[in-house]
């Protein structure tokens, strides 16, 4: 005998609920019932958060893929391994400075310590870890070297920024222009400088006030380096000297990091117009050593996004 219940049941049951969510899915004034996380799973706005204005509703979902983070399925992502540090009494190598082919380098003569860096790349290795590099390029013209000359060299490498020393074993004309390089000297780990940033799309939670226990909104920031960032948010979140509380999520090939930070405001560019953003240079002022570590190799894993080479390094 046929159930009519049981097929008015099945015929009335609710569609599966997908992670995905609009701007109708999202209240504005009242608090979350859920998480909202974006597609990778960085959290934006946790449970219990309130959205202050339908701006900051429409910035969340002009800049990120807002998604139900109790119904993301984040079983698949991958754990963050361990990263492995080298000892700091041993040697630094050309492997440890982790360089690929492309990456950035500067170069200048030894003795002039005071010139400015001449930017090249890698385009090679050789067995016995000589260098291969295009000719660094002075005014348009092709730096002069000498055969048998010690050059400084400055390298932009996925973990840091490193300073050695090579000479110079070759200069070739065919197939075409091209420097040889011997293995490079005794290697130095450089700290980071204030006026590397890279250009990035970054979801940054934010709280007004040094303490707290929650974040009020979310930002997006556009550029960062290993001391701060330049972060876009809906509202003008403070003047010049006020602080902020921060937590975003930093991923690079070797490291997956939460931040949370304390930052700044040095300076800040409000929105000309309606539902523009305010724009907030900020200095992050108590970053860990873990931290640290983490925030350097995001910046220098994005090297080909560096805004900045004019006037080389000094």
């Amino acid at each position: 005998m046929d159930n009519p219940l049981e097929e008015n049941v099945e015929e009335n049951a609710p569609a599966a609920q997908t992670p995905a969510l609009n701007p109708d899915h999202v209240p504005v004034g009242t608090a979350l019932d859920w998480p909202i996380v974006d597609t990778d799973g960085t959290l934006l706005f946790a449970a219990g958060n309130i959205l202050a204005s339908p701006d900051e509703r429409n910035f969340l979902f002009a800049h990120f893929h807002p998604q139900r983070g109790d119904l993301l399925d984040t079983a698949t992502q991958p754990l963050p391994q361990p990263g492995t540090q080298a000892d700091p009494a041993t040697p630094l190598t050309l492997k440890d400075m982790h360089l690929e082919i492309g990456a950035l380098i500067g170069v200048r003569p030894q003795l002039g310590s005071g010139a400015p860096m001449h930017p090249c790349r890698i385009i090679g290795f050789a067995p016995n870890h000589a260098l291969f590099v295009t000719p660094p390029l002075h005014d348009g013209r092709m730096l002069p070297l000498g055969l048998g000359e010690n050059i400084e060299l400055v390298a932009i490498a996925s973990h840091a920024v490193f300073r050695f020393v090579c000479t110079v074993e070759a200069i070739c004309r065919s197939p075409f222009d091209y420097v040889v390089l011997s293995k490079p000297g005794v290697i130095r780990r450089l700290r980071e400088r204030k006026s590397i940033r890279v250009r990035t799309h970054l979801a940054v939670r934010f709280g007004i006030g040094e303490s707290g226990q929650s974040y009020e909104g979310l930002g997006l920031a556009k550029g960062i380096s290993a001391l701060g960032m330049s972060l876009a948010a809906s509202w003008t979140l403070g003047a010049v000297g006020d602080r902020l509380r921060l937590a975003f999520r930093l991923k690079s090939k070797d490291l997956d990091t939460e931040i949370e930070t304390t930052a700044v405001i040095r300076n800040v560019h409000i929105g000309k117009g309606p539902g523009e953003p305010s724009i907030h240079g900020l200095e992050l002022d108590q970053l860990d050593a873990t931290q640290q570590m983490a925030m350097k190799v995001f910046v220098f894993d994005r090297q080909d996004d560096v805004v900045y080479w004019s006037n080389g390094l000094k």
